[in-house]
């Protein structure tokens, strides 16, 4: 790849560790960086995610995708809050694909979740800017952006141009500042009843250097956050001028349609597209080291012609295994080896040896696709040394510096036209390449721009999957029914640590992981690893509740004791849907909870069997401990998505493997909750006032245990393997009441 004189400086800072520092303490000022490189005419950027034209149009930058979370209303509340900006006023606009724009928060984030000595948090944040650039670190993910570049950046901005506005005001009238004060994208100075809008300010404010540690207003301050706000990104959705990647079109444009290796990491050996050559529109066949695609004048026809090309492919090892295969593999991994630690409390082998009932289990489920609505797509036109991308993507800086990096071409040559994003849920995240990949080869071929589409089939053949994991348990209870002892060992990778940590107080704890490594390309997908282990964790909990003879949300409540918010929240989310009243005759309640990015999540469904041997979710009642909800809108939409999601997870979701490719093709072979099966959704938002928590992955993990442990209690049968559909269910009346 070649790159440029600044990211080599850069790179070789982080290397010898003190030239970084000294490039962090001197680089100049974002706001300054954006006025000389962004700003058009006498508009000024006064941060670098705040511009103001002289006629008070305020323009607010956010560096996250919006992807329908809702994420560019909700970071632009923020900053237009510490602005006191007149939300009328307000833009929203996509921050471009620009170092200015790197993700230093979510690095000093995640490096505060993770436990970084507090010697070390200066250190990094003063850095975090030039490591995220270095990274080409634009993140959409881990339920970060509110909770990291919201509370981290966006107020923070919003907050310190507020001040600079007000500091320019006050040398203008030659008052103190602190007695001006700032309403509705004015200053004001009420002694004297004179007034300047933020327009009127923004030149001078733009020559001064931000505040390094500006005043954040209290919540009591508050006049946009903490309100619903409706999404700046709906209009244009509803009228169909929002852009996503698979709309960019230009009349020059070519297409390609692509058949990748079926079985993973397989090479291409042969091709005979001479059929093909002779279709109408057909501009060319262009053999990859793992591909095949064909390029025409428009998808359709490049997609009919691929039929025709005959291609052959090596064979590998890999080219019988199977789905039992793999299950094969983890439960001999899970019988033979310990694993490696992950959580140890106590000590589990003894208190196993001392307990008076020892209960086993174990649960697996599947791999799972991301199956976004919007295919994967890329168009890249690379000419005059130089490359244009435009994709749907979690990170556009990243995607940048991939096509720069496939191409050859230096990362200052290669610009992203930014586009809303069509459902990511981890599939558009980085090194998940090979639409990136493939889009920018097929493209050095030709002169045009080139837009390569996965076709549904491909996509959901070629994804990076969410890992299947087994999980074998075991737990020790007293003569009492106290559970003494927990006992995990689950199949790996941990992609996020911590998931299968418990808040339970249980003396004796061991949990440990052992390989799961397979041929099949994995993948964050939606919550990550918290979407199985919640299910595992939750399931198994309802085992030992039902073991000692326990009513489940008690044997929970008393577990929780060391941990009020999660209390609040399963106390709260029982009570709303009526946990233990009753209920219409076939109906069960079953329930869940879980901590992940930052917020805790419970879910109570209410559930029947229906004749056919299958569940129906009737309703979701779910409560949610985000901290604070700065669109509570936006919070409840998140919470129904994240259901919606889990549920259609949990009743269909499997990729299976048959002679080592993936056997599934399409929607009809990958089923999804539809609307006439989409269950009541009734979400409660408790402010505790705690730190902010993430919102678009916590309402994932706990539907499926929720489901799973009604259904013990209508059927007598447990569900440990996902997803529910394998099941055939028999309803059991003597059951049911319980």
């Amino acid at each position: 790849m070649k790159i440029s004189r600044r990211r080599f400086i850069l790179a070789s800072a982080v290397a010898g560790g003190g030239l970084l520092v000294g490039y962090a303490a001197t680089r100049p000022s974002k706001h300054r960086v954006a006025n000389n490189t962004l700003a058009s005419g006498d508009e000024k950027f006064v941060t670098n995610f705040i511009k103001i034209d002289p006629d008070n149009q305020i323009t607010i930058y956010v560096l996250h995708s919006e992807m329908g979370q809702g994420i560019h209303t909700a970071l632009a509340q923020m900053a237009a809050d510490e602005l006191d900006a007149n939300w009328e006023d307000v833009r929203v606009e996509q921050a471009p694909a620009l170092d200015l724009y790197a993700a230093s928060d979510m690095i000093n984030g995640f490096a505060e979740e993770y436990g970084l000595p507090n010697f070390l948090k200066g250190m990094v944040a003063s850095l975090s800017p030039a490591i995220a650039g270095i990274a080409n670190l634009q993140i959409t993910g881990g339920s970060a952006s509110v909770r990291y570049t919201g509370q981290h950046g966006m107020r923070y901005a919003g907050a310190a141009a507020r001040e600079m506005l007000i500091q320019c005001a006050a040398e203008q009238w030659g008052v103190a500042a602190s007695e001006c004060t700032t309403e509705l994208s004015h200053v004001q100075h009420n002694a004297s009843g004179r007034s300047l809008s933020y327009g009127e300010l923004t030149a001078a404010a733009a020559e001064l250097e931000p505040p390094s540690d500006p005043q954040l207003k209290d919540r009591s301050q508050f006049n946009i956050m903490g309100k619903a706000i409706s999404r700046v990104d709906i209009p244009a959705k509803v009228d169909g001028s929002a852009e996503f990647g698979m709309d960019h079109h230009s009349e020059d444009m070519l297409y390609a349609a692509i058949r990748l290796a079926p079985v993973f990491g397989t090479k291409l050996v042969s091709v005979d597209a001479s059929e093909a050559l002779q279709r109408r529109g057909v501009k060319r066949v262009i053999e990859l080291e793992d591909s095949v695609a064909v390029v025409a004048d428009n998808y359709w026809r490049a997609k009919e012609a691929l039929k025709l090309v005959k291609s052959v492919f090596e064979s590998s090892e890999n080219d019988s295994v199977s789905s039992a295969d793999i299950a094969a593999r983890f439960d001999a991994e899970l019988a033979n080896s310990d694993g490696d630690k992950d959580f140890e409390l106590g000590d589990a082998e003894s208190g196993l040896e001392a307990a008076a009932d020892v209960i086993e289990a174990s649960y697996r489920v599947p791999y799972l696709a991301h199956a976004p609505m919007e295919p994967m797509n890329c168009t890249v036109h690379i000419h005059d040394g130089k490359a244009d991308l435009w994709t749907s993507t979690q990170d556009p800086l990243s995607m940048r510096g991939r096509v720069a990096s496939v191409a050859g071409l230096s990362e200052d040559d290669v610009t992203h036209h930014p586009s809303y994003v069509g459902g990511g849920f981890g599939r558009r995240l980085p090194f998940n390449w090979n639409v990136i990949d493939h889009a920018t080869k097929v493209a050095m071929e030709f002169d045009v721009p080139v837009k390569t589409v996965f076709s549904r089939e491909d996509d959901m053949q070629q994804d990076y999957y969410r890992p299947a994991v087994f999980s074998n348990f075991r737990g020790g209870l007293d003569a009492s029914g106290n559970v003494t002892t927990w006992h995990n060992r689950f199949t790996g990778p941990i992609q996020v640590p911590g998931a299968s940590h418990i808040p339970y107080a249980i003396a004796n704890q061991s949990i440990r992981v052992v390989d799961g490594e397979t041929h099949v390309p994995i993948a964050a997908w939606r919550s990550v690893d918290h979407s199985q282990q919640t299910f595992f964790i939750e399931s198994f909990m309802d085992e030992l509740a039902h073991r000692a003879g326990r009513n489940p949300y008690q044997f929970r409540m008393d577990l929780l004791n060391g941990h009020p918010r999660h209390q609040r929240v399963l106390r709260t989310a029982a009570e709303a849907a009526g946990y233990g009243e009753n209920l219409p005759e076939g109906h069960a309640l079953g329930l869940s909870i879980q901590e992940s990015f930052g917020s805790i999540c419970a879910q109570v469904a209410e559930v029947s069997i229906e004749a056919n041997g299958q569940p129906r979710v009737h309703k979701v009642t779910a409560a949610i401990d985000c901290g604070w909800a700065v669109n509570p809108d936006g919070v409840e939409s998140q919470v129904e998505s994240g259901i919606i999601f889990g549920l259609s997870a949990a009743l269909y979701g499997e990729i299976s493997i048959e002679n080592g490719r993936v056997a599934q093709n399409n929607f009809p072979d990958y089923e999804m909750v539809r609307m006439a099966t989409t269950p009541e959704i009734e979400v409660h938002i408790i402010e505790s006032g705690e730190a902010l928590g993430g919102l678009g992955e916590p309402a994932t993990p706990p539907i499926a245990a929720a489901v799973t442990n009604a259904i013990y209690i209508l059927t007598g049968q447990r569900v440990r393997e996902l997803p529910i559909r394998k099941h055939k269910l028999n309803p059991s009346p003597s059951l049911a009441s319980v």
